[in-house]
């Protein structure tokens, strides 16, 4: 079996790109990262998936082998699709009301959380 080099390099830049996004404050880029993560992982199912063949059909028992395409890789990918459809449509709503309620659409740091870091920064100095 033989790699696509250059899919698999289109798949590295788009995990990196993803991931760069997610860790981004604007939750707009946040977005853009988790759906170009998403269509990254799409890209490595469909590379791991194998070569093409013949569609899968049921009845040609017979007929199997190395030719036919191995139909998990696309239920795998149907799959992860309408996953990452409905994670975007759940952060566009999170990013709606957080922008009714803050008009901004950058995430601040939570006050509790910083006061919990820093009792915990005067609990155990660093050595």
């Amino acid at each position: 079996m033989t790699v696509n080099l250059t899919l698999l390099i289109v798949i590295g830049i788009l995990v990196a790109c993803g991931v760069y996004l997610i860790l981004e404050r604007a939750v707009s880029k946040m977005l853009l990262g988790m759906i170009l993560f998403g269509n990254a992982v799409n890209l490595l199912i469909l590379t791991v998936g194998g070569p093409d063949g013949r569609p899968p059909i049921r009845g040609e028992a017979e007929q199997a082998g190395e030719e036919m395409a191995d139909p998990l890789a696309q239920a795998m990918m149907l799959t992860a699709i309408v996953i990452t459809m409905g994670l975007a449509a759940f952060v566009l709503a999170l990013a709606y009301r957080s922008y009714i309620l803050t008009t901004t659409e950058t995430v601040h740091n939570d006050p509790e959380d910083v006061e919990v870091a820093a009792r915990r920064e005067r609990e155990d100095p660093e050595d």
